[in-house]
């Protein structure tokens, strides 16, 4: 009986490294392809999209040629990005640009709509959605569908807008309740451009989108025409960039999650858990009782055997392989010393008979701890255990 065993230089059950790049470079090609793409959009985002509306920029989404311009006919512009900057510069001779009015918090609105009302200027608020426009422009409404036409005709008496014409307005558009609104660059009948009139000679524009103020856009229809007449009225020109930075946000309390997720965001979740929930079922779809089926190859049992052998190493199943292995022996060895299945896992009846086949009487303990002992502890005592059980049935085999 064999009772040493060496540990061959390679298994099934060890991989070689071709086997283990074959299996990972598909993982591997699909992160190499999902940090590209995420450096690329990182690259295009940060070129295209940095000084956004900044009149002291001069990419393509930046304002400074309208700065520029606007210098030309002796208006001056100055940014600010706090509250208490934009309140302080408001005046009868001051139009006040608001670059995105959706970052203000609804204190900031009511602030700023307090000190606009009676300002005697002109207040420019650029694409504002629900509902920072009906704060800082009491009377207006934003429709949830935006334009689909991006370059929209006056439609209005409005010298400002009749003078400019065409013009890329096409964004946001609103529903004027005010008497005594201006509407302008109507789309499907609602306005992109409204203006409100205030006390003191002032006004409020609500604009429905910024492409007018694009440097890439400027050259474009009557963008230019149009900006300069929103913009040039008074001498004096105040650009608010708001910041997530402002003090006054600490004064009137930050905004919450909610208020920052975009409108429409209730029923598009509401969409997602119908669209989940329909998957669900068609997934789940059962089309009659389960059949069986033979497989259309046949696979050959060392295969097999070389699958489960991969998936015990895996998973360090040692204890499961030996005992598949010693089962498998026991199942074998039972009829051929003559004691019946029902008792080939019993020490009891098994060991008895195996050494009186063997006329082996001293070895009773060796045979137990064969057939029943412990699993072992590494491989390398599973790949012996292996070889003694076959070399134990070879010799009960034998003649």
């Amino acid at each position: 009986m064999t009772t040493e065993a060496t540990l061959p230089p390679s298994t099934s059950a060890s991989p070689t490294a071709r086997q283990l790049w074959t299996r990972a470079r598909g993982v591997v090609l699909a992160l190499v392809l999902l940090l590209a793409a995420a450096v690329a959009i990182a690259s295009v985002r940060s070129t295209s999209q940095h000084g956004m509306l900044d009149p002291r920029s001069a990419d393509p989404y930046g304002s400074r040629a309208v700065a520029e311009l606007l210098a030309d006919r002796g208006v001056s512009t100055r940014v600010v990005t706090t509250l208490d900057e934009a309140r302080a510069a408001a005046g009868p001779d001051t139009t006040l640009l608001v670059a995105v009015p959706d970052l203000l918090t609804d204190g900031q609105q009511k602030r700023l709509r307090a000190t606009t009302e009676t300002s005697g200027g002109r207040t420019v608020l650029l694409a504002p959605d629900t509902p920072s426009v009906g704060t800082l422009a009491p009377g207006v409404r934003a429709d949830p569908a935006p334009s689909f036409d991006s370059t929209l005709s006056p439609g209005c008496d409005l010298p400002t807008a009749r003078r400019a014409g065409t013009a890329e307005t096409g964004g946001v558009r609103y529903h004027a309740t005010a008497p005594d609104a201006d509407a302008c660059y109507l789309s499907d009948g609602l306005p992109s451009l409204v203006r409100l009139p205030a006390s003191g000679g002032g006004d409020t524009i609500v604009l429905g989108a910024a492409d007018i103020l694009f440097n890439d856009r400027l050259d474009e229809h009557g963008n230019a025409s149009l900006a300069l007449q929103l913009l040039g009225s008074r001498p004096h020109l105040v650009w608010y960039l708001p910041s997530l930075s402002d003090e006054a946000l600490t004064d009137t309390g930050e905004r919450s999650f909610l208020d920052l997720l975009p409108s429409g965001w209730l029923w598009g979740t509401l969409q997602l858990f119908v669209a989940a929930a329909l998957a669900a079922l068609w997934r789940a779809r059962r089309l009659g009782p389960l059949v069986p089926e033979r497989l259309p190859v046949a696979i050959r049992a060392s295969e097999t055997v070389e699958g489960r052998a991969r998936l015990y190493r895996k998973a360090g199943a040692r204890d499961r392989a030996a005992a598949a292995l010693r089962s498998t022996t026991l199942t074998r060895l039972a009829p051929l010393v003559g004691v019946p299945l029902a008792q080939a896992h019993t020490p009891e009846a098994l060991l008895p008979a195996l050494s009186a086949h063997l006329r082996r009487h001293g070895d009773g303990q060796v045979l137990h701890t064969l057939l029943f002992g412990p699993p072992p502890g590494d491989d390398a005592a599973l790949i012996a255990l292996a070889d003694q059980l076959d070399a134990l049935e070879s010799e009960v085999r034998r003649p």
